[in-house]
């Protein structure tokens, strides 16, 4: 049977109506984590660093450098479970009464679809496109958000094979989700799990305990995580003069993630007072598994400046500390003092 949903989706958008929420065409909401009024503290930095800032991700120079210099309250979102009917899942989206849910980039476009054949009585959604497109996110948001789906019912997962580390953690995790193509659901619950609650923060510290397991891991002063030329390019031209003085100077130690096993990055990372490197997804392996007190260090490129690692480490109640390097995100560079000087007041 041919559906019309893309065509009554798209033509919506084209006369502004906009996308449809899915809240609006809920069967049943419930809250799982209400909301929580959170006190967002200052990132450490040197001042003349926010000047540098010439263009930002996720959110505008001015929220950006708000969320930097903090000593503020924010109500984080609560978290909600969502009960769709008669769900189709075509080509990454979801199809649904009168919404259309995007997971990931659709591989055709045509204004009308063939139903699935394949169907499932009930399932529960955990990805997100964020987490399909960055593995940050995906470490970060969709593995707390499992945790839902696994408690709610059948967790099940649409997008392409996993990359090595995604294996790995959903391994460490014990994740159960089928993976599925197109399909129809009678019934679909999924998840708006995006402010940093309290219930947030305590599933993400049931996860960092999976994932330390009962090892005891020794102190050390830091790890720095090296990115190089991998994901979106950020290129720190002088990152291995800079790992070495982190080395050298501060006692940290120097690890590849692209070439590490998980097992080497929590060797590395459950023990650090500190995690740095240059923004970015690999981060996340050290944000995930280091200790509640320690610190996170991140190298920005001036014209890519992100905060949303911070939104993390406010969550957990660590420190977080930043330098804006000058150049751009295709070559940059940073200063080693402004960097020492930055980490002093980290530490300190």
């Amino acid at each position: 049977m041919l559906s019309w949903r893309p065509v009554s989706h798209f033509g919506r958008k084209a006369i502004g109506c906009g996308e449809a929420q899915l809240d609006a065409v809920a069967a049943e909401q419930w809250t799982i984590a209400p909301a929580t009024r959170r006190y967002i503290p200052p990132a450490r930095f040197l001042p003349h660093h926010l000047e540098r800032i010439r263009a930002t991700r996720f959110g505008s120079i001015a929220e950006v450098v708000r969320g930097f210099r903090g000593d503020y309250e924010s109500v984080q979102q609560a978290t909600v479970a969502l009960r769709l009917r008669d769900v189709d899942l075509i080509d990454g989206t979801l199809y649904t009464g009168r919404a259309a849910y995007p997971l990931r980039p659709r591989r055709r476009r045509l204004p009308v679809y063939v139903r699935p054949k394949a169907a499932m009585t009930q399932a529960t959604l955990f990805e997100s496109w964020m987490g399909n497109r960055w593995f940050g996110m995906w470490l970060l948001d969709d593995c707390l958000t499992y945790q839902l789906a696994a408690d709610s019912g059948h967790p099940v997962r649409t997008r392409a094979p996993a990359t090595r580390h995604q294996e790995e953690y959903s391994r460490q995790l014990q994740f159960c989700a089928q993976p599925i193509a197109d399909m129809h659901f009678d019934d679909l619950v999924v998840f708006r799990d995006h402010g940093s609650n309290e219930g947030k923060q305590r599933r993400a510290d049931a996860l960092k305990a999976k994932l330390r397991g009962s090892g005891l891991f020794a102190r050390h002063p830091g790890v720095f995580l090296l990115r190089g030329q991998t994901g979106d390019r950020r290129l720190l031209v002088n990152e291995c003069e800079i790992a070495e003085h982190f080395a050298r100077h501060r006692g940290f130690r120097v690890l590849d993630p692209t070439s590490a096993t998980l097992a080497e990055v929590i060797d590395a990372c459950a023990g650090a007072r500190v995690v740095a490197g240059v923004e970015g997804s690999h981060l996340t392996h050290g944000l995930q598994i280091m200790p509640n007190d320690a610190a996170l260090f991140v190298i920005q490129p001036p014209d890519r400046v992100v905060s949303i690692l911070k939104v993390v480490t406010d969550r957990q109640g660590q420190a977080y500390g930043f330098v804006v390097g000058e150049g751009s995100h295709d070559a940059f560079s940073v200063d080693w003092d402004d960097v020492s000087r930055t980490l002093d007041l980290v530490v300190g």
